[in-house]
């Protein structure tokens, strides 16, 4: 049997998804326990126990000075920030795609618009944003919107261009206004793609959190991370970065498991 026609059972799927995880912690901890060995107090390799001794210091021990969590309460603040700027840039996006998908006069100007805007590097207007909006919660906020509306918007639009015209036809035969064809009809069509769109652009909405929180903030894990980089503190540094992975992951998968429930005939209507 040719190889492109093999595929792995159950098992076997999973023992090829863990491999090369487990081949990364293999390389890792014995390149940590060869320089330990060499130098205890070598920073840039720390082994387990470092590093859950740091999380155990950082999540489970109260800071001395504000009697908080510190762990936990970054993590509150960078969820925090993040689910506003995805829920306001979901919103504007969906509009913004709709009217320049589907009502013609709106998709003229929106449409080149929308492209110029996605080609603005969001990272290089933080500055600005940070003038007109100031150091606060509100100038992180908008850098994710910002960063990530225009991305998602084009999504919905091409989305929308695809919706066959003779179903818009056929609706308005029946007698459907326009504003009964995008809630009746263009609307169940976009919103599966909607989170399609929010899955794909949760990296670059994490990487906007982390730099907007490393410039400007006093809590937040990407204030963290940046603040004991200059202790070259990587037993504090690489668990925040396998916890800021984990949350994505996992709001990933919320998002696809949303998919799956509310909206199952789009998978079935892929296969």
């Amino acid at each position: 049997m040719r190889l492109i026609n093999r595929h792995p059972d159950r098992s076997g799927r999973l023992l090829l998804i863990l491999l090369p995880f487990a081949l990364l912690l293999f390389v890792y901890f014995s390149a940590s326990t060869t320089r330990l060995a060499e130098n205890p107090n070598d920073k840039l390799l720390p082994s387990a126990s470092q590093m859950v001794d740091a999380i155990d210091r950082l999540a489970f021990t109260e800071d001395k000075r504000s009697g908080q969590y510190l762990f936990w309460q970054d993590t509150a603040s960078s969820l925090q920030r993040l689910g506003m700027g995805l829920g306001i840039a979901a919103l504007l996006g969906l509009v913004l795609g709709i009217a320049a998908g589907s009502i013609p006069l709106f998709g003229a100007p929106l449409s080149p618009l929308l492209t110029v805007l996605s080609m603005i590097p969001p990272l290089a207007i933080l500055p600005i944003l940070f003038i007109v909006f100031g150091l606060g919660e509100l100038s992180k906020v908008m850098l994710i919107a910002i960063g990530i509306t225009p991305c998602i918007a084009r999504d919905i639009e091409q989305r929308a261009r695809e919706i066959p015209g003779e179903l818009l036809i056929k609706a308005q035969t029946l007698g459907a206004n326009t504003w009964t064809l995008i809630l009746r009809l263009v609307l169940p069509q976009l919103l599966p793609r909607l989170l399609i769109s929010l899955r794909l652009m949760l990296g670059s909405a994490w990487l906007f959190l982390i730099a907007a929180e490393a410039i400007a903030s006093t809590d937040g894990l990407g204030y963290r991370i940046f603040l004991v980089r200059r202790y070259m503190a990587m037993d504090v540094i690489l668990p925040y970065v396998v916890w800021i992975t984990l949350l994505a992951w996992l709001m990933d998968l919320g998002l696809r498991q949303v998919l799956r429930l509310c909206f199952p005939w789009h998978e079935g209507g892929k296969a």
